[in-house]
């Protein structure tokens, strides 16, 4: 399996760092998951499988500046 990194950055209207940390904080009410995965994915245009990843928690991200930098093992 290879690696995918993404960049998720900030806009004037969007502070990207603040707006992970308050969806992972989401993400911990099961009933509320999949509208934080399909919001965070349509966002930032990433599959809804890399966004489960970063909100629950199974990779770590990192913040360059205001932009969220992280990476998930993509399928074959």
């Amino acid at each position: 399996m290879a690696k995918k990194t993404y960049r998720l950055g900030s806009s004037a209207a969007a502070y990207t760092p603040g707006i992970i940390a308050w969806a992972k904080n989401g993400y911990a009410f099961e009933e509320d998951r999949a509208g934080m995965r399909q919001v965070l994915a349509k966002a930032y245009g990433i599959p809804e499988d890399a966004a489960h990843q970063l909100l629950s928690g199974e990779v770590e991200h990192r913040i360059e500046d205001d932009v969220v930098v992280f990476e998930v093992e993509e399928g074959d």
